[in-house]
């Protein structure tokens, strides 16, 4: 396997800042919204996003983590299971603007799972989807990202694979692993 460094640190920095304003600018004082970090890897973003959010306008927004392997549609297709995360959804989303977040936005799949894990949850007022990388060409389903950090070209054989400390890794990156 072959790595290519798409973004480093400093990059990833900027990026993360970018996607800040614009939640700012689009949310205000985020009165009546939630941010919900997909379990795995959507988590670290939302949290970093959580953050920058309260360091840019002193508001502690509510953040929840939502696990979607029971709605994937590949559920019971697979040859080894998924091993399951834990949903923590300590509010209620009824008649909130709710911004899920995800690392990396390939087919759309996901987003449809999480739509249908959110339900059961209640019925926000508006969803609205984050990715910190959208993959172009791979698209499955019609879905849109409302935030995007940046979008990449890939194939298939490619995976983006986004790197932040508090995973473990030595420094946050991003890198496209190339499978042969």
């Amino acid at each position: 396997m072959q790595e290519k460094l798409l973004f480093n640190s400093t990059r990833l920095k900027w990026t993360l800042k970018r996607l800040c304003l614009e939640l700012v600018e689009n949310h205000g004082d985020f009165e009546d919204t939630l941010m919900i970090g997909l379990q795995p890897r959507g988590i670290y973003l939302a949290e970093r996003l959580k953050q920058l959010i309260k360091q840019e306008r002193s508001v502690d927004i509510p953040l929840g983590k939502l696990d979607i392997t029971f709605y994937r549609d590949d559920f019971r297709r697979r040859e080894k299971p998924l091993a399951a995360s834990t949903t923590d959804i300590p509010f209620l989303i009824e008649k909130k603007r709710v911004i899920l977040v995800d690392d990396v936005f390939y087919t759309g799949r996901s987003v449809r799972s999480a739509l249908d894990a959110l339900g059961d949850f209640g019925r926000a007022e508006q969803i609205e989807f984050l990715a910190l990388i959208e993959r172009k060409y791979s698209r499955e389903l019609p879905i849109a990202l409302d935030y995007v950090g940046v979008q990449v070209n890939t194939v298939d054989h490619q995976k983006v694979n986004v790197r932040f400390k508090e995973q473990g890794h030595p420094e946050d990156q991003i890198v496209i692993i190339q499978n042969e």
